[in-house]
């Protein structure tokens, strides 16, 4: 196919995507966002970045599979925004060992199996220089269980199962314009956890392309959710730093999820995609 061609298809709303070695047979058109027959499971999809991709994986046809750290009122309202319950959400702690996998594999028994992932779920703790030695190791280990080993022990249990399957498979994973930049000094960890979801992702994406499983990271800057400043004078300093004049919303972090999981940029296996209002520029 012509690149004219490969334009003209993806233009007019479908393309061949790509889901493994000799998988011909299995190559289906597909638009962009279109995620029928499609089950994902998104953590961290109480409230958010992640309920907004919830309901817009819903809205692209996808079953979701829901994820939070406990129960609250914002999971009865995300689950409701999509036809499901509070009691239909899966409540994992990231913060204990072993908790990413655990979590897969409570996917897997109650929807059979898992053909995505967005790794949305993260902690924005801080780490002030000035903390007690123990408050600061348990800090970061905190940071990094929730952030870091999670995310990695999600994607470690969904690329068994895509093998298992020779299905193919697309893990989305939701890092930070601070794992490029940095942070200011009391988000040290925060910083540091979001460039470790970078740096795997390439890492998975490189080794794991030939067998059909894809890999993209999505790295806001500040969004409209509960990590974005509250304070006014501290929120009228952040948007003073984005050109676009705001910070991003939840929907546009949610469209360009879809859009990735959708599987119809295969070739993008690796990347990472910003979102910050050209706030950062790489």
């Amino acid at each position: 196919m012509s690149w004219l061609s490969a334009w003209r298809a993806l233009t007019l709303g479908g393309v061949h995507a790509y889901c493994g070695p000799n998988c011909r047979d299995n190559q289906r058109e597909t638009g962009m966002g279109d995620l029928k027959g499609k089950t994902i499971l998104i953590t961290g999809a109480g409230r958010g970045i992640g309920a907004a991709s919830a309901l817009a994986c819903h809205k692209a046809g996808a079953k979701v599979v829901l994820h939070a750290s406990a129960k609250s009122e914002f999971s009865a309202k995300a689950a409701e925004a999509i036809g499901q319950t509070a009691e239909d959400f899966l409540y994992v702690d990231f913060t204990k060992a072993g908790a990413g996998a655990a979590l897969f594999e409570k996917a897997i028994a109650k929807a059979g199996q898992i053909d995505a992932v967005l790794n949305n779920a993260g902690a924005y703790i801080a780490t002030p220089l000035d903390s007690d030695d123990g408050d600061w190791q348990d800090l970061w280990a905190t940071t990094m269980a929730v952030n870091v080993q999670a995310p990695a022990d999600i994607c470690r249990a969904a690329i068994a199962h895509f093998q298992a399957r020779k299905s193919g498979g697309i893990i989305v994973n939701v890092a930070s314009r601070a794992g490029h930049r940095g942070d200011g000094p009391d988000h040290s960890a925060y910083a540091a956890s979001k460039g470790a979801v970078l740096a795997m992702t390439k890492t998975f994406a490189r080794s794991l392309a030939g067998e059909g499983i894809l890999f993209y990271a999505i790295a806001p800057g500040f969004v409209e959710t509960r990590m974005a400043p509250e304070d006014i004078e501290k929120r009228a300093q952040a948007v003073k730093e984005i050109p676009l004049g705001r910070v991003a919303a939840p929907e546009e972090v949610a469209a360009t999820s879809v859009f990735l999981l959708s599987g119809v940029v295969p070739a993008a296996t690796g990347s990472t995609f910003d979102i910050n209002g050209a706030s950062y520029v790489r």
